[in-house]
């Protein structure tokens, strides 16, 4: 690890802590060069694998982005997205799986969009599931009305 501060190559760790949720382990590093002391952050990357075969990181803002577009004229505020962005990869990091294939992220939104906004949770739906008649509409807003139902 460089020190962010004279760049020299070597530093020395005094202290390591993982974060509350365990998701993260702060590492307190000191410089041999400069005498500096500097915190890092170590987390597990999550891979995503989509359908063309390409593997990324994992992008909690990607799913906002995603989910944002679904919201458009809705009345979700910001916080609701970071919220629901922040449930997503919790869960996804629950599954104790490093790389996860796009379909399970989107299956991963789909729960907490539902509670979230209804219309949003039809817009993402129709899309990521690829409706293509009214009969698919109509048969995911009898699941919605189920869904209700059983909340009551």
């Amino acid at each position: 690890m460089h020190c962010p501060f004279c760049r020299h190559p070597d530093t020395r760790v005094v202290d390591s802590r993982s974060t509350e949720d365990g998701g993260a382990i702060r590492r307190r590093r000191t410089c041999s060069e400069c005498g500096r002391r500097f915190t890092t952050q170590e987390t597990v990357l999550l891979m995503v694998s989509k359908r063309s075969g390409v593997t990324e990181a994992f992008s909690r803002e990607k799913v906002i982005a995603g989910v944002r577009r679904a919201c458009q004229g809705r009345p979700v505020s910001e916080d609701s997205l970071a919220q629901l962005g922040q449930r997503v990869e919790e869960s996804i990091r629950a599954s104790g799986v490093a790389e996860i294939p796009a379909h399970q992220v989107g299956v991963a939104v789909l729960g907490p969009l539902r509670d979230l906004d209804e219309v949003a949770y039809l817009r993402f739906a129709s899309v990521y599931r690829g409706f293509e008649t009214l009969a698919d509409f109509e048969a995911e807003i009898q699941q919605l009305k189920a869904h209700a139902k059983g909340e009551s």
